[in-house]
């Protein structure tokens, strides 16, 4: 299929078979990621939460490094609402905005003890009233500590499903209720962590790897990067990138070494 041709195709697309494609992809996606997962460390609500919260403005791989010494000496709601801002301001400085995030984790904890007994709450609603969560950390922590299914709209995530042709929208609220329409509920969670995956490995901002993606064939945007193998097969990253080539019929061996052993970036 030659870009012209992927244009054309989905250019009468009706929104039955937007909603048919959209969940057709979900579950190459499925096949393509089967070790998408939420990349914060966290054993409880709380620490996913505060992780998610230093997460902002940084990598999951900073605040992975920041949070066990946070985790040590910060255990529950109390030791963050009656926490040094002098002490906890050097414990973040590493994941930057420290002082925002100093001021976030503190009321955070207040909130918590005054209004939740200390216990961090299971809804959408009582979350984004807390301080520092707003949706988007909301959805993780519901998915992810919860179980309750969610859709984190993050950068990957909008981008994505732009390209994708199942939304034509920037504003990640609308994004969240316009795919939640067109995936099935339960799920919401891992689909979000399965798109950021391709996001980081696959679907590049600047030049995704076309020629070497499972979702070719159904994705509209096909022909924005490269479409010949070997020049897309040099784009895939991540510790997978052989396997990714092979799930879509490339030449693993075009895949070079460095790419591999590239970290996911955020």
């Amino acid at each position: 299929m030659t870009p012209v041709a992927a244009a054309k195709r989905f250019a009468a697309e009706t929104p039955i078979g937007r909603k048919r494609r959209a969940r057709k992809m979900a579950r190459v996606l499925t096949e393509t990621h089967p070790d998408a997962h939420c990349e914060l460390d966290f054993t409880n609500p709380l620490e996913l939460a505060v992780a998610t919260i230093l997460s902002a403005q940084t990598t999951d791989v900073r605040v992975n490094q920041v949070t066990p010494a946070l985790f040590k000496q910060y255990q529950t709601a109390a030791d963050y609402a009656g926490a040094d801002r002098a002490a906890l301001e050097t414990l973040l400085k590493p994941t930057g905005f420290f002082r925002a995030k100093t001021d976030s984790l503190i009321k955070l904890g207040q909130a918590l003890i005054e209004k939740h007994g200390g216990v961090l709450p299971a809804t959408l609603a009582e979350l984004v009233a807390l301080p520092g969560i707003g949706r988007k950390t909301a959805n993780v922590i519901l998915g992810n500590a919860f179980g309750v299914p969610g859709i984190t709209v993050d950068t990957h995530f909008r981008r994505l499903t732009n390209r994708f042709g199942w939304v034509s929208e920037e504003d990640p609220v609308k994004i969240e209720f316009l795919v939640a329409d067109l995936i099935e509920k339960r799920d919401w969670t891992m689909l979000s962590h399965r798109v950021i995956f391709h996001g980081r490995r696959v679907c590049h901002a600047r030049k995704p790897a076309c020629g070497a993606c499972t979702l070719a064939s159904m994705c509209p945007s096909y022909g924005t990067g490269p479409t010949e193998a070997a020049a897309a097969a040099k784009l895939l990253k991540g510790p997978r990138a052989r396997e990714l080539a092979v799930a879509a019929g490339v030449d693993p061996d075009l895949v070079p070494a460095a790419a591999v052993a590239a970290p996911d970036v955020p």
